[in-house]
């Protein structure tokens, strides 16, 4: 029987090679295990990326088909914190590679794979090349959620903090987890800090400024947090994940109006 969304973990090989000649398009949640201040579980990379692509999968049943997500990630950087956990980069890119690989030779034509942790980004974009280099004609895209235009509107209209709340464990990271499980969020603990050495072109916020700098996270935070996690609501949150989901299953949509690849040898 097909869940609802379709997880892929549930499924029987014959109904892998049935989601293949539906044309479906995997979704692959990717986050991380580390530190989100004394008010947020260390699993908050995690759950909020699988919420969101299972949300998008929810919004294209007929069209997706959802990973398990990739739980541990790159944050050597985050481990003076204790309960990160850290995976050398060219193993985590592999790793992820692997993933894209391993459904593409089954038969997928097209994946998604879904980022919810900043020092990920440039590996799983990296892993979604690599595979696209090895199975030449697969589609293979990588994305962080709200990071699009529309997306860029919305925080801009939610948010109360000026730039540098929205970085890690704050405001927006915050809010949607409030929306989510509000249980499991202490608001007690939520505090406003902003440590990073900000300059001119460098600077931590949801968008990032052009000058990457990524020292190690206890030079410059003492809670674990960047942003201002004080000013977090559920309304928030939720106005935030809709705009996620919506993204996350436009991706989709896109993804599968592209035409496949075909590779050509100018020898």
């Amino acid at each position: 029987m097909w869940g609802d969304p379709l997880e892929y973990g549930r499924l029987s090989w014959p109904e892998v090679a049935r989601a293949v000649k539906e044309e479906r398009v995997p979704i692959v949640p990717i986050g991380t295990l580390e530190d989100h201040g004394r008010h947020l579980p260390i699993d908050t990379d995690v759950t909020l990326v699988e919420a969101i692509c299972r949300g998008a999968a929810e919004r294209l049943k007929a069209e997706t088909v959802l990973l398990p997500p990739v739980v541990h990630g790159y944050s050597p950087h985050h481990m003076d914190y204790p309960g990160t956990v850290t995976i050398a980069w060219d193993t985590f890119c592999r790793y992820c590679t692997d993933v894209a690989l391993s459904v593409v030779r089954h038969g997928f034509k097209r994946v998604l794979l879904v980022n919810g942790h900043g020092s990920n980004q440039n590996l799983v974009e990296m892993a979604a090349r690599l595979t696209m280099v090895e199975e030449p004609g697969s589609l293979v895209a990588a994305s962080f959620y709200l990071a699009g235009p529309r997306s860029a509107q919305v925080i801009q209209e939610v948010r109360d903090s000026d730039r540098g709340g929205m970085a890690h464990a704050c405001e927006l990271e915050t809010s949607l987890y409030l929306h989510l499980h509000p249980e499991a969020v202490d608001m007690d603990q939520a505090v406003d800090e902003r440590g990073y050495p900000a300059t001119e072109h460098a600077w931590m916020d949801w968008s990032d400024g052009p000058l990457k700098v990524m020292p190690w996270w206890s030079s410059f935070s003492e809670s674990g947090v960047q942003g201002d996690a004080t000013k977090a609501t559920a309304e928030k949150g939720r106005a935030l994940f809709d705009t996620a989901v919506d993204e996350i299953a436009s991706f989709v949509t896109e993804l599968r109006t592209m035409p496949l690849p075909t590779r050509k040898d100018r020898h």
